[in-house]
């Protein structure tokens, strides 16, 4: 019997750990690798040409559909993508039969998943069929509509924030730390993996794995030792990036 092969990617191990348990009592399947970021899902699908990838929506400095996207459609696995609901996602999958797991996974839910898969490797031309339902479930994830304003706490009352205004959005720990083009400074209770998406990505970029700037706030970048920047706003924040962004920073912004 033929063992269908397949990775896992999730930045969080517990979520690895019970993806795992759940894949070890379905038949037909070998795990043949796992990765905690984006960037390591992409090398370890070209190291691995597995034949499913299930990959997190929301993972640090690189997502599951921005990790699937650097892919060649012959390198494109099937992909399974794993999500807390996310209305514009679940939406563009649908739209395009692209499988994806809602948190927390349900035990019959991925076994649905996995003999969907082992149905569509059958057939010859399977790994270009997904990347062209990849490429249009990107597409119309792009296109849905945005977060326009975020609500916050503001002692006795809850205002809300134009994300237009918004310079900046930093993690610290379980806190998202906002702050506007003219220093208005804000702090939610969220986590950024799970903001991130509500933004417009043509709007703000990822400098690293705890901060999200308004392209339109930056106002100057100084090259760093190693091929990273220093980014600065026009509201005088000077924030790092790391290495890997600094890449995705080079090609949107500075490439003529």
């Amino acid at each position: 019997m033929y063992k269908l092969r397949v990775i896992l990617a999730d930045d969080e191990r517990p979520a690895r750990e019970y993806l795992k348990n759940l894949l070890a009592e379905i038949n037909g399947v070998e795990i043949v690798g796992e990765a905690v970021t984006g960037a390591d899902a992409v090398e370890l699908i070209k190291s691995a040409k597995p034949d499913l990838a299930i990959l997190d929506l929301q993972m640090p400095e690189l997502s599951g559909l921005e990790a699937v996207k650097m892919l060649r459609k012959n390198q494109m696995p099937l992909v399974a993508f794993v999500t807390a609901y996310d209305q514009f996602a679940v939406q563009a999958f649908e739209l395009n039969a692209i499988d994806y797991l809602l948190k927390p996974v349900e035990r019959q839910r991925l076994k649905q998943t996995i003999a969907r898969s082992l149905e569509r490797i059958e057939h010859l031309d399977w790994r270009e069929t997904e990347a062209k339902r990849i490429r249009n479930a990107i597409k119309s994830y792009e296109n849905a509509e945005k977060l326009e304003r975020i609500p916050v706490k503001l002692r006795d009352e809850i205002i809300l924030v134009p994300v237009a205004e918004i310079a900046s959005v930093i993690a610290d720990g379980e806190l998202l730390r906002i702050t506007t083009g003219e220093n208005q400074k804000y702090v939610i209770n969220f986590r950024l993996k799970d903001l991130e998406p509500k933004l417009d990505e043509k709007r703000f970029v990822r400098l690293s794995r705890g901060a999200i700037v308004n392209i339109d706030a930056i106002a100057s970048l100084a090259p760093m030792p190693g091929g990273t920047f220093i980014v600065f706003l026009t509201n005088g924040q000077e924030l790092p990036t790391s290495r890997l962004q600094s890449r995705i920073l080079r090609s949107r912004l500075l490439r003529l």
